[in-house]
């Protein structure tokens, strides 16, 4: 029997949502996944992460939305499908991925603050 563990992550971000947007692809890419969906006017995109040993790959939603001109709130949820023989390998798995690519983001982001 299969279902799905979900998880979501909320994180207040000192840039514009334009800088983020942009550093989306760019960390996505250099973690090796792929965007499967974007929408440019909602700043909603779909990433698909790769599956390890035991486990399934997992599906992140990435929304970003306007606090301010300089802050943006950036939100990932995440959902990967569990089997009972993959509980137990995958558990903290769709949480660990949402933080991969928070920090990827992040990364990306930093030497931009500098400048």
């Amino acid at each position: 029997m299969a279902y799905l563990r979900e998880e979501t992550e909320n994180v207040e971000v000192s840039f514009p949502i334009k800088a983020i947007w942009d550093a989306i692809p760019a960390a996505v890419e250099k973690l090796g996944w792929t965007v499967e969906e974007s929408d440019e006017v909602k700043h909603r995109a779909l990433v698909k992460t790769k599956g390890a040993f035991l486990s399934y790959h997992s599906i992140l939603t990435v929304n970003l939305t306007v606090i301010d001109e300089k802050t943006t709130k950036l939100t990932v949820s995440g959902k990967t499908p569990v089997t009972t023989i993959t509980a137990m390998a995958d558990y903290g798995r769709t949480s660990e991925r949402i933080n991969v690519l928070i920090e990827s983001i992040a990364r990306i982001m930093e030497p931009k603050k500098f400048k």
